[in-house]
């Protein structure tokens, strides 16, 4: 079975990686274990670049993960951005006669889900995959799931990277599976790696 795998970052960071040590995650062998009998023919890791405006250090560490996953062959990364801006929200537990409200700095990212289904269905219009991955537990894929599912009549499965008692119910996937905590520790790449630039080092801390 052809099959393209289609990454959701930063839901994959939040819902099984963050503060755990098994940030140097390696996808490809990652995508090869949960899908042992399947040809992967396209892994497409949808991300943003971070600013290190809370860690000064998070750019250096993403740059060195974003190297070593272009080492694997199959994988293409694609950009969105973050968009940060002041805004008021409000307060918890506000003092009487106080403020309601507390202006903030929100940093959100942008781009990465639209992305993620614009490829989904590039690709599937171009018959380049028999079977699609969506690895994410974001409900706003669930259309684009649907669409390739109903139009195309294309197998569209999900990997849920959060916790099992938090997964999106939303989704009506072909198939299903969870990614586990054996998983991610079977799935790292060695320390130390080389790419057309020289020398790749797994974080310190990670």
């Amino acid at each position: 079975m052809i099959t393209n795998v289609y990454i959701d970052g930063f839901n994959v960071y939040y819902g099984c990686l963050k503060e755990t040590p098994y940030r140097w995650l390696n996808l490809g062998a990652l995508c090869e274990r949960l899908f042992p009998h399947d040809d992967i023919h396209r892994i497409r890791y949808f991300t943003a670049r971070v600013s290190g405006r809370s860690d000064p250090r998070s750019p250096q560490r993403q740059q060195a993960y974003l190297r070593a996953l272009q080492t694997l062959p199959n994988l293409t990364v694609h950009y969105g951005h973050f968009l940060t801006h002041p805004t008021r929200m409000p307060l918890a537990n506000p003092r009487p006669g106080g403020a309601h409200t507390v202006s903030v700095i929100k940093t959100e990212e942008k781009g990465s889900d639209v992305n993620l289904a614009s490829h989904l269905l590039l690709d599937a219009f171009r018959n380049d995959f028999e079977t699609a991955v969506v690895m994410s537990n974001d409900s706003d894929l669930k259309e684009p799931i649907a669409m390739a599912q109903r139009e195309l009549s294309l197998s569209v499965g999900v990997v849920n990277p959060h916790p099992p008692e938090r997964r999106s119910r939303a989704f009506q996937p072909d198939f299903f599976k969870q990614i586990r905590e054996k998983d991610l520790q079977m799935c790292q790449f060695a320390p130390t790696l080389r790419d057309a630039h020289g020398t790749i080092r797994k974080p310190a801390g990670w």
